[in-house]
């Protein structure tokens, strides 16, 4: 659900309006270590032993997604030959998990793509208005479409599955294949995982500018936080 595609587009305008300049100043690998940093590691899922005070037995239901959820997009550009690697985030995540037993069936995830940001106010403002065109397409979705089976781990494990379903960016819809991770987390439940994305398949041209380049593939990256809705 991180890295909602159009994010290319606006890695590029980071360069356009602003930090180009900073870049072309102090140079391409000044502005990768000190002015960008080390970018934050996805998010994975948070594991304590006996900490969870799920009743297992009461597993099956419907559970809201919502407090402690964050997805984003990961992604790279070259600046003059120097790579840069670029993170969006955001917690407005929202949605429904359905659980038989140890399986989820039905899960539905939406994201607030306007309100995802990285360390640039420019970057941020291109990627919503221009990439996302979220006017148009505010939220970007997942909607799993088959079951998975042992998804749903006992007290201090976690499980590592597969998820299939349908990733909506940018008005256009794909079918994914998602790494899972899953774990007993405090009164409900932690998923992770990241969905690679090429951008064009979402209707998404990744710019070149010359001195900067931004690469046609991405990453979502999602950890969602899911409660028993009863």
């Amino acid at each position: 659900m991180k890295k909602k595609t159009g994010i290319i587009i606006g890695v590029a305008a980071v360069v356009v309006v602003g930090l180009g300049v900073t870049a072309a100043v102090a140079g391409p690998a000044f502005y990768r270590d000190v002015i960008v940093g080390e970018p934050d590691a996805a998010p994975t899922v948070s594991l304590t032993p006996g900490a969870s005070t799920v009743d297992q037995s009461q597993l099956t239901g419907d559970w809201s997604v919502g407090d402690g959820s964050s997805a984003g997009y990961r992604v790279d550009e070259v600046l003059n030959g120097t790579d840069v690697t670029v993170v969006g985030t955001t917690d407005q995540v929202s949605g429904t998990v359905t659980v038989d037993g140890t399986a989820v069936t039905a899960a539905d995830i939406t994201v607030d793509v306007a309100s995802i940001a990285t360390d640039s106010g420019n970057r941020d403002g291109y990627f919503r208005d221009d990439a996302m065109e979220v006017g148009t397409y505010p939220t970007a979705t997942f909607t799993l479409t088959d079951p998975i089976d042992a998804a749903v781990p006992s007290d201090g494990q976690v499980a590592t599955v597969q998820a299939t379903g349908e990733l909506t960016m940018h008005g256009v819809t794909q079918t994914v294949e998602v790494p899972l991770q899953a774990a007993l987390s405090g009164d409900g439940v932690q998923v992770s995982g990241s969905i690679p994305v090429t951008f064009s398949d979402y209707g998404v041209t990744a710019p070149s500018l010359g001195f900067v380049e931004v690469e046609d593939q991405g990453t979502v990256e999602f950890l969602v936080a899911a409660t028993p809705a009863s």
